[in-house]
């Protein structure tokens, strides 16, 4: 196995050889250690639906796509010798580069959705492939030495600059961003690549010169092409070529100008290769010369009566005329604005950051002669960025004290410029260059007053617009760098009307032409202040505030009674047999036990007659002063008569009821007068006769016969000799009515028992 830790061109593994399983070491990177496996080669889509080549083609593409899958799960060591040693896999790689189909290409367009998912399929794993080959550190343990990675590449031909561009034209779109990085490590690692990049521009400007001399034209510039022999027929133009090489020229300028542009648009650094050898200049002139003459011979030719073959030539004309003019503004953007905007953006640094050199740059090399230079080139360039510039310096030799010594040359302000630039200024991208940050990279969200700022609004095209606390900030410090006078309140409600654009805002302020209800504001309408919201302590409210564990309000809080887990100590028996809280309950109710039903005042006591006339909550004073029962009949003997004292029922003793001794003569009397009620129980069968007749004559009064007397039989004749219909009824009444008899109804009938006084209670 292979060691950790150790780039895998340096790495030697054991393995088992022979019939006889011996062992020998080699390097990881050796021929003997790849797979016998053979690749095929990639063939395009049919053109036509046919099911044979359907199936063909499918059956072709699973071959593919397993041999791809199955090479993209091998170890890494494993993977770069099948890479680097298998031919047929770089003819496999190879061959769907040169063959597969492009945009305008027929075949682009799968005739069935069995072909463009395996079109699909097969175009996932060669990308896969590729982005494997081009990585040479895929973890700590699998990587290669960077400058071998490079030597690899190079020698075995795993890349080279047309596979470079055919990768751009066939992953470019989606996958933009892995390409980029995927070309820049190619590059990186292996700068020899630029050099082929360097003969592949020469080589496209000598095919572009053979394409000229075919149509009989010639670039400004270009040497002369020599005279004619008296025996030729004429110089071949394009209306006088055949018909092949005019299909033939068409679909190569097609091709490489898609090709360039998707190559230019992936990697930007290869700009600096093509300016060198005046590309951009040579794709004018070529434009200007050949492109007319293309287009002429396509729209007047025949083409045998194909009309698919011309709206196919034209169509690829026109794709290419639009590449072209791609490719000139990229070259443009990377070779020429971009360094100067990138020159003015560094200038916006120094100004921000590095005064003092600055100041000493500005002395020897005045930064007003460099904008000056950029104005006449740039006669629509940016005012307000350059004013800020200029500006910025100002304020950096005012920060010091002192002038330079030289004058250097004011900028004039135009109306009629800035006027001009209104829609410039609104669309360009100074806003994000001169240090506004984006939204989310910092600040706070305001509140209050100011969170009016931080809402969607609709300018003047309807667009909504969302400002952040960090863009909003921002935009202030760039107008009151130029306009310092002016208040910060003052200036949000600009902003606020004119969407957010500070270039706008300037603009109008320097000309005087802001909006009538911006003109009635003070200039100096200082910012809204912010309203701070309480703290969340202050406002909180909680159950167990001010209790003695709230830190929030206490400074010191008993640590004894806090712990963790089980207190030290402390046993469940301990704490079991700790009474202490029944003891403190005992003595509240004690005070309750002593009950004082009369208490003796002697007339030695201190302040005994005063207790008497206290308040006694216990007393009814309902009746004292109404005379209730005075005009009545009765004597005065019966309104002096209380209600005898009576003892509860809870409280008496036995359940029975004690009598007053002054009331016992009364009550006597009373019983002698009452009605003496015979106590004597009757013989309770004689009770039962009389229940008996008096239901008889009840059922007589209702008209209802009895049943003859009988002896009821449930038992019946033994089992097996059947049963009488009587037996039956019997049975049946008896397992009716059984519970009115025997044990089943003891409680009801002692009750009733007891009520009639036939058992004592």
């Amino acid at each position: 196995m292979a060691c950790a830790m150790i780039p895998l061109d340096e790495q030697q593994v054991t393995e088992a050889t022979g019939p006889l399983g011996k062992e020998r070491t080699l390097p990881a990177l050796h021929p003997d250690r790849k797979e016998e496996r053979c690749f095929v080669t990639y063939k395009p889509p049919p053109e036509d639906s046919s099911p044979a080549q359907v199936e063909e083609y499918l059956e072709h593409g699973k071959f593919i796509t397993e041999d791809l899958d199955w090479l993209l799960a091998l170890r890494h060591d494993k993977f770069w010798c099948q890479v680097v040693f298998d031919e047929s896999l770089q003819k496999c790689l190879d061959s769907y580069l040169r063959h597969s189909p492009r945009g305008l290409d027929p075949s682009s367009l799968p005739s069935s959705p069995a072909v463009a998912d395996m079109q699909r399929c097969i175009h996932r794993a060669v990308f896969m492939t590729f982005l494997r080959m081009a990585t040479h550190k895929e973890s700590k343990e699998s990587f290669i030495t960077p400058t071998v990675f490079g030597e690899i590449i190079y020698n075995n031909f795993l890349f080279d600059i047309p596979k470079i561009l055919d990768l751009c034209v066939l992953f470019g779109k989606g996958n933009a961003q892995l390409l980029h990085k995927m070309i820049e490590n190619i590059f990186t690692q292996q700068p020899c690549y630029y050099g082929d990049l360097d003969e592949a521009v020469l080589s496209v400007l000598q095919v572009r010169n053979t394409i000229l001399a075919k149509c009989g034209l010639q670039c400004e510039g270009a040497t002369a092409i020599e005279p004619l022999k008296l025996s030729s027929s004429g110089r071949p133009t394009a209306m006088t070529m055949s018909q092949q090489d005019l299909v033939d020229l068409v679909l190569y300028l097609c091709d490489t100008c898609t090709t360039i542009q998707a190559f230019l648009d992936i990697f930007p650094a290869a700009c600096s290769t093509f300016h060198c050898h005046s590309f951009l200049n040579r794709l004018a002139s070529f434009y200007e010369v050949a492109v007319p003459d293309i287009e002429k011979a396509v729209r007047k030719r025949n083409f045998d009566d194909d009309r698919c073959v011309s709206e196919d030539l034209w169509r690829r004309v026109c794709h290419a005329r639009r590449r072209m003019v791609e490719m000139a503004h990229l070259l443009l953007q990377h070779t020429c604005l971009q360094p100067i905007l990138e020159g003015m953006f560094v200038y916006a640094i120094l100004v921000a950051v590095c005064l003092r050199f600055l100041l000493d740059y500005d002395e020897q090399f005045p930064i007003a002669d460099d904008i000056s230079l950029l104005q006449q080139a740039f006669p629509l360039l940016d005012e307000t960025r350059t004013s800020y510039l200029l500006q910025g310096v100002e304020d950096a030799w005012d920060s010091i004290g002192r002038r330079r010594t030289q004058d250097r040359p004011q900028q004039t302000h135009s109306s009629a410029g800035l006027s001009g630039q209104e829609v410039e200024v609104g669309a360009g991208a100074w806003g994000g260059e001169m240090g506004i940050r984006e939204p989310g990279e910092g600040g706070e969200t305001p509140r209050g007053a100011e969170s009016m700022w931080d809402t969607p609004h609709k300018g003047d095209n309807g667009a909504a617009c969302t400002i952040s606390a960090g863009e909003l900030e921002s935009l202030l410090t760039h107008i009151r760098d130029l306009l310092p006078d002016l208040g910060e309140g003052f200036l949000l409600a600009c902003l606020h009307q004119y969407n957010y654009s500070s270039e706008l805002v300037i603009n109008y302020i320097l000309e005087d032409r802001l909006h009538p209800d911006l003109d009635k504001l003070d200039r100096a309408m200082p910012r809204p202040v912010k309203e701070e919201l309480p703290p969340v302590l202050s406002t909180r409210s909680n159950v167990f505030d001010d209790d003695e564990f709230d830190v929030f309000n206490r400074d010191q809080v008993d640590m004894t009674r806090v712990w963790k887990g089980r207190r030290k100590g402390e046993s469940v028996r301990d704490l079991l047999n700790d009474k202490q809280h029944i003891a403190e309950q005992k003595e509240r109710y004690l005070t309750y036990d002593t009950v004082v039903d009369e208490v003796i005042v002697t007339p030695s006591e201190s302040g005994a007659i005063d207790n008497l006339n206290d308040y006694d909550d216990e007393y009814d004073d309902t009746y004292d002063i109404n005379q209730v029962g005075a005009n009545d009949l009765d004597g005065d003997s019966n309104l002096l008569n209380r209600r005898p004292f009576t003892i509860p029922q809870v409280l008496r003793q036995g359940g029975r009821p004690q009598m007053q001794e002054e009331n016992i003569e009364e009550e006597e009397d009373e019983k002698e007068d009452a009605v003496k009620r015979d106590q004597f129980v009757q013989d309770p069968a004689l009770l039962r006769e009389r229940a008996e007749a008096r239901r008889a004559t009840m059922q007589h009064r209702k008209g209802y016969r009895p049943e003859p007397a009988r002896e009821r039989d449930v038992v019946g004749k033994p089992k097996g000799q059947g049963q009488s219909t009587e037996t039956l009824l019997d049975r049946r009444k008896k397992e009716a009515h059984k519970s009115r008899g025997a044990n089943h109804n003891r409680r009801a009938m002692s009750d009733r028992k007891r009520n009639k006084g036939m058992i004592p209670s």
